[in-house]
């Protein structure tokens, strides 16, 4: 098991609790690392780094208040791994940090965190929960962090704390988000929810309504196109492994915040012209192992794209303004990404112009085709 240290030290958080300036240099982390962004680790590695300060300054708390198996120190209490079927009682009231991920778990009651008024983050991940009481998360008037993934919801959770920033729920069995679903929730910063085979007529009207996202993730789904009605203020939106098969040309029109845009392993063939457009300020275009069979339109009037992913497509031709503008210094960032590998393009048969607004000639990734 390990040390609570330890915990605090791994516990790193995924979504940014601030927005991200558009004024600033995009800094691309690496060429291979979109896939990265979700839970792909153990969850540990994913949480409250912003926490380690106060808690490691706080006096200890009584020892001898711990749940029978747990191990608590420092506001935090680690309860994983012990084929629980409950909540434990007797938790510490200072505490921080639950730790409840990897037992069996069924149920959330009314009490089962009652106290816990300086609770920050819950984990609750892999467990066996279907049912949750409408009053269960009242007293964690402080929560900012609910992982809630790999159980066996339906629904999203009512009543969730109006202080939460940060819900991770995917790999559930959510079919549905009503109306209202996120209602008061004015500080979430960040959703993921793939994995739940819920299709587009799921998210009834107004499901995000009052949300100020940053960051969500319905990847893994049974999506047919992009969903209508998201949050506007929005600038990373994964939809990956879903059943896309078109981007028509108002699907983005009310995302003009996007820096990030994922939409690989689709089936995707066709991007009706003028659809990036409403995207002006996108960072990252993924587009990797869909159906594309040509270069999409408009990527040279995207002045700040920086990566885009087209490997694995249909794509036959390339040709030299696919990427960049004609005119000179219309451009205000070099490509540092561009991936064509694994479609049917001659390499050899592309004009080097075509790259003229790369930073970086290892930045282009062709390789071989293979039917």
């Amino acid at each position: 098991m390990l040390s609570c240290r330890s915990l605090l030290l791994l516990l790193l958080s995924v979504c940014s609790l601030t927005a991200p300036s558009l004024t600033l240099p995009f800094e691309q982390r690496g060429f291979w690392d979109f896939a990265m962004d979700g839970e792909g680790g153990d969850l540990t590695t994913v949480m409250m780094r912003d926490v380690e300060g106060s808690a490691m300054e706080e006096l200890p708390p009584d020892v001898s208040i711990c749940p029978f198996g747990c191990h608590c120190q420092v506001s935090v209490v680690q309860c994983s791994d012990l084929s629980l079927t409950a909540v434990p009682r007797e938790i510490p009231r200072d505490t921080k940090l639950l730790d409840l991920q990897n037992n069996r778990i069924t149920e959330l009651k009314e009490n089962d965190f009652k106290g816990l008024t300086d609770l920050y983050a819950l984990s609750l991940v892999n467990n066996k929960i279907s049912k949750v009481h409408p009053r269960a998360f009242t007293p964690l008037r402080h929560l900012k962090k609910l992982y809630f993934s790999r159980n066996l919801l339906t629904v999203v959770p009512q009543n969730l704390p109006p202080s939460l920033v940060e819900l991770r729920i995917h790999e559930n069995r959510i079919k549905k988000v009503a109306e209202g679903t996120f209602s008061g929730l004015g500080s979430m910063n960040c959703i993921e929810m793939g994995g739940n085979p819920i299709q587009n007529s799921g998210f009834e009207p107004g499901a995000f309504k009052g949300l100020k996202l940053n960051y969500l993730r319905i990847s893994e789904a049974k999506l047919t196109g992009i969903p209508k009605d998201l949050p506007d203020s929005l600038h990373e939106l994964h939809l990956d492994n879903n059943q896309i098969q078109a981007i028509e040309l108002e699907d983005l029109s009310r995302y003009k915040h996007l820096y990030r845009l994922g939409l690989g392993f689709n089936h995707i063939r066709m991007i009706e012209n003028g659809s990036l457009s409403y995207v002006p300020n996108l960072r990252e275009l993924h587009l990797e192992n869909n159906r594309l069979t040509r270069v999409p339109r408009g990527l040279p009037d995207m002045k700040y794209l920086q990566v885009v992913y087209l490997h694995s497509n249909n794509i036959s031709q390339v040709t030299v303004n696919d990427f960049c503008p004609q005119g000179f210094n219309m451009k205000r960032s070099f490509y540092n990404g561009i991936s064509l590998f694994g479609n049917p393009v001659n390499y050899w048969e592309v004009q080097p112009a075509t790259f003229r607004c790369v930073g970086d000639r290892l930045a282009i990734q062709f390789g071989n085709y293979k039917k």
